[in-house]
């Protein structure tokens, strides 16, 4: 399965994307307000998780390549939160995109594509968001997406540890409803 948007190409896994992968979780300012990946066998292993996902559900992250010349420049899509908290069961959207392609708009248009995908194809009701409350940046492409903060739905993050500063979340929110009455900024 592949996804186009004007820029980019969203596309499944190869073992290729490997490399690049391990390389962008290195990276300390990717890598500040996510969950840490240290090692190659644990970049591999999230790899192997959204293969299996993707499997599983027919969805999951895809590679973000430039369109134009193949370069890997990150992952981005939906996924099923697999933990339980009060809003799940639910679908989130993430991205995560190696530092050389910050600040170009490509989060947001890779994010786009990928609710396009989860509300026209999949059918999704509402897809969602969170990220720590520093994470300025992300939170910035959720609100660029037309996505709404529910602050009544901030959580501990149940897979991070007590004492980090990851540990709480602040969530977004956007209905397919809104999707489809093009209430996206």
């Amino acid at each position: 399965m592949i996804i186009s948007t004007e820029r980019l190409t969203l596309r499944e896994w190869r073992d290729e994307d490997r490399a690049p992968f391990a390389a962008m979780s290195a990276d300390p300012a990717v890598m500040q307000f996510l969950r840490a990946l240290p090692t190659r066998q644990d970049s591999d292993r999230w790899i192997d998780f959204q293969i299996a996902h993707q499997a599983a559900h027919g969805f999951g992250f895809w590679v973000v390549e430039d369109r134009a010349t193949g370069t890997f420049l990150g992952a981005t899509g939906l996924f099923r939160v697999t933990f339980d908290a009060p809003f799940t069961p639910a679908v989130e959207i993430g991205w995560r995109l190696a530092r050389a392609a910050w600040g170009q708009g490509i989060a947001t248009e890779a994010a786009r594509a990928s609710l396009a995908f989860g509300f026209d194809e999949l059918g999704l009701d509402e897809i969602i968001a969170y990220a720590a409350p520093a994470n300025h940046a992300s939170q910035n492409v959720m609100r660029k997406l037309g996505m709404i903060r529910d602050e009544a739905s901030d959580f501990d993050h149940p897979r991070v540890e007590a004492d980090s500063p990851l540990r709480r979340q602040v969530m977004y929110r956007l209905a397919r409803g809104a999707w489809t009455n093009g209430a996206m900024p």
